[in-house]
């Protein structure tokens, strides 16, 4: 696709981005699974691999939105290529927060008052602070 990503490209950064902490990827299964199950769109584990892998690359807007409701993005992630993007820059963000243990925290912060924000992050720049103090004594 000239100047621009396949659905394909884009289903597989979503499996490859989009996981719960010190999980791997999401199987086509479950997936399909809970598209039934909690959006009521019939769709086979067989066909996302279809869709992930090229194979197949007409779907509808049916399961293009099961899809992209399933991993928390607007269905505009495979119709715009700006947007997904914007989308992809921020999964990578949320990726490299997961895997460096932060998910929860940042989570938490960012539903507190601003002040209590502030309060976060000087001690978390007091705690950096101190290890880094350690480090440097040896211990």
């Amino acid at each position: 696709m000239p100047g621009g990503f396949s659905i394909a490209e884009k289903l597989d950064r979503l499996f490859k981005q989009v996981r719960s902490p010190g999980q791997g990827e999401v199987s086509y299964m479950a997936v399909a699974e809970a598209i039934r199950a909690q959006q009521g769109i019939p769709i086979s584990h067989t066909y996302i691999w279809q869709l992930r892998t090229g194979r197949r690359d007409n779907p509808t807007v049916q399961h293009l939105t099961g899809l992209a409701t399933f991993f928390g993005v607007g269905v505009s992630y495979f119709l715009d290529d700006a947007e997904a993007d914007k989308v992809d820059g921020q999964l990578a963000l949320l990726g490299t927060l997961r895997d460096a243990g932060v998910t929860e925290i940042a989570l938490r912060a960012a539903d507190v008052s601003p002040s209590s924000r502030d309060t976060i992050c000087e001690l978390v720049r007091k705690v950096w602070e101190l290890e880094r103090e350690r480090g440097r004594n040896g211990g």
